[in-house]
This record gives C-alpha cells, structure tokens and sequence, in this order.
C-alpha cells in the first residue's frame, strides 16, 4: 500500500493538535488541582527530584541498585498519597497527568519508522473526509444500491432484462472492492449517463480506502486540468504538481467522466502518460465515461483507445436515466 503524503501531513498535524489540547486541558486541571490541594504540588515536585536524585547518586559512583530501590519505594509511597488525594477531592488519580493516549507510541504517530495504529487512524479518517468533499455523496453505500430503477423486461435479443444484467455488474463492483489488491484488474465503467457509474465507482472508493489504500476520486476535467497547470506554470503550480502526483502513485485512481474534457493534443498526452505510467508501476485505475465504443474510437488515439480495450475489464451500465425516472415518481 502506498501512503499519500499530502493527507499524511494533515493526519500528522491533527494528532499533534489533538496532544496539544489534551496537553492544555491537563495543565489548566493541574493548575486548578495545585490550587485547591498544595500538597499535590507538593507531591509532583517530590517525584521529579527523586529522579534527578538517582542521576546524582550514579554520577557520584553511588551504589545504584540501593539508590533505584530507594527511588522506587519513595516514588510508590508519593504516587499513593497523590492518588488518596485526588479520589478524595473528587478526581481521578491520572486527570492531572500528562499522560499518552496511545501507549503504543506516545503520541508521536510512530513506531521507529512504521506508523502507529493511532496515526493511521487519522490517516484514514482523513481520507474518508478527502473523499466525501471530492464525491460530494451522502448515502452511497452497497448497501443502499437498488435495483428497482432498471427494467425488469427481458432484452428480446439477449434474454436478459437490464436489471438482471445489472445485478451482475453490481455484484462485480462489490467483490472489486472487497478483493481489491495488487492482482485486482482495471476497470472500465461504461454506459449512458445516469445509470449508476459515479454511485458504483464511489462505493468502490468508499470500502478500498477503508482498507487503508490510498484512493484519489476525481473528474477527468479536473485531472486534466492539474496536469495543464503543472506543464504552463499556470496557477499555483506547486499545489498542482502535488495533484499529479497523487494521481500518478495513488493505489486506486477513479476518473469520473472521462470525454466531458477539452480534448488538445496536451490532454491526450497527459491521458496517456496517467493510463501507461500506472499500468507498468501495478496501480489500479477505474474510469468511468459516457461514450461508446464509437465515440471513443473517434475521440482518442489508438495507443489509447488499445490500452483501455485490452487491460482494462469492462463493465458495461444499461438502462434507463435513473435521474429522469425519479423525477418522473415525483
């Protein structure tokens, strides 16, 4: 799995937030506690001076195994007065420390140089929030896929209705994003518009970026679009060098719309540098677009139109506009 650095940073900065406020609370409790019970105060102080004591004895060539024992039976004996203290004002024994939440790593976020189950937490609830801003998605969810709005009738050709046909296709996109791995295969969601591509591809997004995957979900217009930026130095070409390069190493890219785009000779080489770059490094992409067969052949290049026919699986949408039907229920 690979780690995207930008929401890395931003799960690196809420843990240190998070430890900063926990930090304050615990010295404005502290402060309110000396207030109230100076001997506390008292106490703390104490538990830090027996350290430095022993410090001072191992420099003097003391005998220290004496020295740590003394040290120990002073620090039990002090931190059990504290405690008797504390539970009779009302408090718990460690609501004035400063203590970790994450024993694992004490709050740094890592384990030598892994990251710590606490910061991939953050990681990947940063991702989730990533997500919903781009998808701008509230309930899709497998779960909440239904089949009701395609036709039940059966293909007179095939024989087989375009709901059944689309249970198969759902029933794929399901076991893509519960399998997905480094043998996943590419996928290619094609079909009219409104028939369910962008809340398949999005639930799709949803469990793989659970998992802990890096997923970048964005529309071709607004890839393109960084991929220009970086290439004229047009805007802030920092921010878009970034973009790109999250679209290029993510472990699962979802272009949404592919065709909505101005085609120049600048996109179609951009197009191809994304679709080959992330096939000869394993990346997994899903593209989503409107266009058939025809319009595809029409629009792009043969170098592209060949690696988007033969390495990536394609799933086929019909129906009817989902949109269209459900205003007509109104």
């Amino acid at each position: 799995m690979s780690i995207d650095g930008r929401l890395l940073r931003r799960a690196i900065q809420r843990l240190e937030d998070e430890k900063k406020v926990r930090s304050e609370k615990a010295a404005a409790k502290r402060a309110a506690v000396y207030a109230k019970i100076p001997r506390v105060r008292e106490i703390d102080r104490e538990l830090r001076l027996t350290m430095l004591d022993v410090l001072s004895a191992v420099s003097a060539g003391a005998d220290v195994e004496a020295q740590m024992e003394a040290a120990k039976r002073k620090n039990l004996e002090l931190q059990a007065e504290k405690a008797q203290l504390l539970t009779a004002a009302g408090y718990r024994s460690g609501d004035i420390d400063d203590e970790p939440e994450c024993a694992k790593c004490g709050d740094r976020g890592f384990i030598g140089a892994k990251i710590c189950t606490c910061l991939m937490d953050i990681y990947r609830d940063e991702q989730r929030r990533e997500l919903s801003e781009c998808l701008k998605l509230g309930e899709e969810t497998f779960n909440t896929f239904s089949l009701e709005y395609y036709d039940d009738r059966k293909d007179p050709v095939t024989g087989i209705s375009p709901r059944e046909h689309m249970a198969l296709v759902f029933e794929q996109c399901r076991e893509y994003a519960r399998k997905f791995g480094k043998n996943s295969p590419n996928l290619f969601l094609r079909g009219g518009t409104g028939l369910g591509k962008t809340f398949l591809s999005a639930c799709i997004a949803k469990v793989v970026s659970e998992k802990g995957y890096s997923v970048v979900y964005d529309t071709a217009v607004n890839i393109f679009a960084a991929f220009e930026a970086e290439k004229f130095g047009l805007g802030d070409v920092a921010e878009a060098r970034e973009k790109t390069h999250r679209y290029l190493n993510c472990d699962l890219l979802i272009m949404d719309d592919l065709g909505t785009e101005m085609l120049t000779s600048m996109v179609s080489s951009a197009l191809y540098t994304l679709i080959n770059t992330r096939l000869v490094s394993g990346r997994k992409t899903v593209i989503n677009s409107n266009l058939s067969p025809e319009e595809l052949d029409k629009r792009y290049p043969p170098q592209i139109v060949s690696r988007l026919e033969g390495e990536y699986l394609p799933l086929i949408f019909k129906g009817r506009d989902i949109r269209l039907i459900k205003r007509d229920m109104i």
